[in-house]
């Protein structure tokens, strides 16, 4: 089972609050694979949206994402790509 993992940087202002953290529960879910986020040895399923909310991710944050599944690397990628656009609200 392919599995991809790196680490993505919170660009938003406001960090990952509640609609940043649905806005990438919508994504995640559209994937087969699992997705998890990791912030400071806390681990999060990337489909759980209060699982999001108690990582407390600020502005410059750094988390890592692991992804496995059949579609791994296109999840990764996805997730990576709504980090980097800061959810449209940078």
């Amino acid at each position: 089972m392919p599995e991809v993992s790196g680490e993505v940087t919170v660009v938003n202002s406001l960090g990952m609050h509640a609609r940043p953290a649905a806005a990438l529960v919508q994504k995640t879910l559209t994937f087969e694979s699992d997705i998890y986020i990791t912030f400071k040895n806390n681990r999060v399923n990337a489909k759980s949206i209060m699982g999001l909310l108690t990582l407390g991710a600020a502005r410059g944050s750094h988390l890592t994402v692991s992804c496995s599944g059949p579609d791994a690397e296109e999840a990764f990628a996805s997730v990576a790509e709504i980090f980097a656009s800061g959810f449209g609200e940078t």
